[in-house]
């Protein structure tokens, strides 16, 4: 059995034991492993960058001493591109959990949200309700036939027949029409007879006309 899976079966263990973490808790760990390698991120740059001007510094003048900075910037740089596929998981494995865990709220809070609506419907009882429903459309009906029976004019028994009052106003109206009829005045015609024209006028006009 590998030290690495001795490591998880005990830390396993250990989990059981005391119960499993809480998604914050887990959540801090992971950041804390962030920062962690974020930092030796930082401090493996600085030693690359060290160890780089130190290959330079010495070039062909000492070729053993450049070579050895050049062995120790490659396995540095190994170490670099493990940290940075560290942290992808880490910020993955992260991301994951925060959505997990944000899912797990979202459920909780419908669910609550089920249970009071359940509540508020416990004492509903459907039938009384339909019952309770055609009460108030009844009294609505009622309620109505009151309005229209107050706004209706108040006539007592007495009905007319439209068209014969229609009847009888058209003939009013005639009868108005007619007495003002009577009453203009034409103008008279003119007893005396319109001037003639003179001949030689009319001569003078027909000779204009021929001519043109």
């Amino acid at each position: 059995m590998s030290k690495l899976t001795k490591i998880f079966k005990g830390s396993g263990g250990s989990s059981r034991n005391r119960g499993a973490p809480t998604p914050q808790e887990a959540l801090g760990r992971l950041r804390e492993t962030e920062e962690m390698l974020t930092k030796k991120q930082e401090y493996l740059e600085k030693k690359i960058a060290q160890e780089l001007a130190t290959a330079r510094k010495h070039g062909t003048k000492n070729k053993r001493a450049a070579l050895q900075a050049l062995k120790r910037k490659k396995r540095l740089e190994k170490q670099l591109v493990q940290i940075d596929g560290t942290l992808s998981t880490i910020e993955f494995q992260r991301e994951a959990l925060e959505n997990s865990h944000t899912n797990t709220e979202v459920l909780k809070n419908m669910g609550y949200a089920a249970k009071a609506m359940k509540a508020a419907h416990a004492n509903m009882d459907l039938d009384k309700i339909d019952s309770l429903m055609q009460d108030i459309h009844e009294q609505q009906d009622i309620a109505q036939e009151i309005s229209d029976a107050i706004s209706r004019p108040a006539g007592f028994g007495e009905e007319y027949d439209e068209d014969e009052l229609l009847a009888e106003l058209e003939e009013l109206e005639q009868e108005e029409l007619n007495k003002h009829m009577a009453n203009v005045q034409l103008p008279s015609v003119p007893s005396t007879s319109l001037p003639s024209r003179p001949a030689t006028s009319r001569k003078r006009v027909e000779d204009e006309d021929e001519t043109k």
